[in-house]
This record gives structure tokens, sequence and C-alpha cells, in this order.
């Protein structure tokens, strides 16, 4: 699972990462949300639901960056279950690399993908489906991802009686400053495998691709 959960535990754009912690064959993760709720209304220092009519002074900022780049080939990805910082070393270029890495002729910089809230470029990398651990008799937290703002946070349904499905926008911390190109790609861990899913670096087939090199 250590791939997979490293894919998603660089989403941190609107999501701060706690604890991680083993539950049955599942990997799960303590999370803070930072989407605000769509009836918030922000003017002067001051913040009014639009809902409700309360009002009180705009909270300071609790977000803090999660860094998941550190430089020298140094990255922090989920290792054994748990956030580690290791040093993540690439093969030679193979002579067909996949092709959203071959600068400049990347498709990914000039596509028009984008996601719902109009930011275009490597919008696989931005896209999330969720899953929020939340029982039906918790209607205080659901209610308070339902009202959270779209399309940051949006289409919530209740997949199961103890959790809520959702799509998120939340751009990964392993892109590189131009918010294209993957730092992880083509890397592998130090016990060989690989640093990110397979599914990130498969080489597409025919009408698979919506465009050229892209793998979704």
């Amino acid at each position: 699972m250590d791939p997979e959960a490293t894919w998603l535990y660089g989403h941190t754009q609107r999501i701060t990462f706690g604890t991680l912690f083993r539950f049955g064959t599942e990997l799960r993760a303590r999370v803070r949300i930072e989407v605000p709720c769509r009836y918030a209304k922000i003017d002067d220092g001051q913040v009014r639901c639009g809902a409700h009519r309360y009002r009180a002074a705009l909270p300071k900022a609790r977000r803090r960056r999660q860094t998941r780049q550190l430089g020298n080939d140094r990255f922090v990805v989920v290792q054994n279950g748990q956030p580690v910082p290791l040093t993540l070393k690439g093969p030679p270029q193979p002579r067909r690399q996949l092709s959203v890495l071959s600068v400049p002729k990347t498709p990914c910089v000039t596509a028009r993908c984008q996601t719902s809230d109009h930011t275009v470029g490597a919008a696989c990398c931005r896209d999330l489906q969720v899953e929020i651990l939340c029982t039906k008799r918790n209607r205080h937290l659901e209610d308070l991802v339902r009202t959270r703002k779209s399309p940051y946070l949006c289409k919530v349904s209740r997949e199961a009686p103890d959790s809520l499905g959702a799509e998120m926008i939340s751009a990964c911390g392993y892109l590189e400053d131009g918010g294209v190109l993957c730092t992880l790609h083509g890397r592998s861990r130090p016990d060989g495998r690989p640093a990110k899913p397979g599914l990130c670096s498969k080489w597409p087939k025919g009408q698979d691709a919506r465009h050229p090199g892209c793998a979704f």
C-alpha cells in the first residue's frame, strides 16, 4: 500500500495530514480539510455566516506547509505505513520514456485538461476522490462536509453506513514549480519498489489516452 498511500499523501494543497495508522488491511489518516464553508462571507477582517448570520473576527490561519520535496533526491514518502524521508534515485533515461516527462515536448504543458475550478494543467494530479469516515449518527461532521465550498469539495454522497465519498481539488506536493511535471516519476525506493503507483507511469495504449502520453 506504500506507493498508493504516497500518492494520496502528496495532495497537500487543501489537506493537512496528521497521524497515519493501520486499521486491519487498510492504511488510514487523520486529516484536516482546508476548504471553507460555502456560507462563509469574509469582509473587513470579519467572517459572517450567510445562513445563520453569525459574525466573528476572522480567525488566524492555522495552515502550515507540509513539504514533500526535500531536495538532493530526498523526498518524504510513505514507507511501511509511515511517512519518512528517503533518497529516491531515478533510473537512466529509457529509450521510450513516458512522454509527459519529455521536456519541453510534454503534452501536459499545453493540454487544456483542467479541474472544475478552471485551473489548467495536470488535472489528474489535482482532482481526488476521497473517502471520509463518518457514521450516520455523526450528523455534525456530515453537515460540515456537505457545506464545504464547491468545487473544492463537492459531490458528497453516502457510500456506506460509516463513510462518505466526495470529490476534492487538492494539488499534489510532488509537482515541480510549474505545476505539471511529477518529481517522483521514474524513481524507486531503496528496496526496489516504485516511489508511486504503477498507474502513474503506465504507457497508454491506443484510444486509452485522452491526449498523447496521458495515462488517464
